[in-house]
């Protein structure tokens, strides 16, 4: 399957090219502010609480596990109170279920914090392939995912997560106002023909594994994460006290690739 078009890769490539390669969200150096980053999704929920970090020191991701988390199906009224695991998250294996409404409350050192999310449905990956593109100063692997947007939900949003190996690789975030006949498309460069020119941080070795994940999200989402790819801390979406962070109900769904460079077709 070849990619759409030169003008539409190089759109989505643009899109990717700033995504960060980590998702240790880096905020403004201000006093701590408490992060709350939380998922429930059809193996449960996963909280994380931690502080930000003034800018000129080393990322901290202690977490911090002296708080009360309730989770409210609101849809039909059962409440779920979190305990901590061995890694410090809140969890709960209860798994969430599309098209319920919940609600998330953090309770921690005398302030609240609370967020609600819509549980979304899970999408289908259609394929996922690489191509060589040719650039001015090499060769260039190209990475396609293409999966089917949900029609009965519009402006859907999804979180795109390529992982090397297990270990994140890239993310970003789209919309399905790119959607042709029901499928979304997705373009991202990634390494060079070249190895040797080639940081450690982008580069991909023949056997490599790369594996998408793709998690249908909210639009204030998709506007929070695009907002963190611009340096910013985004819209807030917590209410209470002021923090940081996202809670997000979804069914997200992956698929892998395994790169062999020597198989790649060229885009023409």
């Amino acid at each position: 399957m070849k990619l759409y078009n030169i003008l539409s890769a190089i759109c989505m490539v643009t899109m990717f090219a700033s995504c960060e390669k980590e998702l240790d969200f880096e905020y403004h150096d201000i006093d701590p502010l408490t992060v709350i980053e939380a998922e429930l999704t059809p193996d449960g929920a996963k909280v994380g609480i931690t502080f930000t970090t003034p800018m000129d020191e080393p990322m901290n991701r202690t977490h911090l596990t002296d708080a009360v988390v309730t989770l409210t199906d609101l849809t039909d009224g059962t409440v779920f109170n979190l305990r901590t695991d061995a890694d410090g998250f809140f969890v709960d294996s209860t798994p969430g279920i599309v098209g319920h409404d919940y609600r998330l409350v953090v309770e921690r050192d005398g302030c609240h914090y609370e967020a609600d999310a819509t549980m979304y449905p899970p999408t289908e990956i259609e394929s996922l392939e690489f191509n060589w593109i040719k650039m001015p100063y090499d060769y260039v692997a190209v990475f396609q995912g293409r999966f089917y947007d949900n029609r009965d939900i519009e402006g859907e949003s999804y979180w795109i997560k390529l992982y090397r190996n297990g270990e994140i690789y890239q993310w970003g975030e789209m919309d399905d106002r790119s959607a042709v006949d029901g499928i979304s498309t997705f373009l991202t460069m990634t390494t060079r023909q070249d190895t040797d020119e080639e940081d450690d941080d982008t580069v991909l070795f023949d056997g490599d594994v790369i594996t998408c994940t793709v998690s249908p999200i909210s639009r204030s989402m998709h506007d929070y994460l695009e907002a963190l790819q611009n340096d910013s801390n985004g819209p807030a979406m917590f209410r209470g006290n002021k923090c940081l962070g996202y809670f997000i109900a979804t069914s997200p769904v992956s698929d892998s690739v395994v790169f062999h460079p020597d198989e790649l077709s060229e885009y023409k």
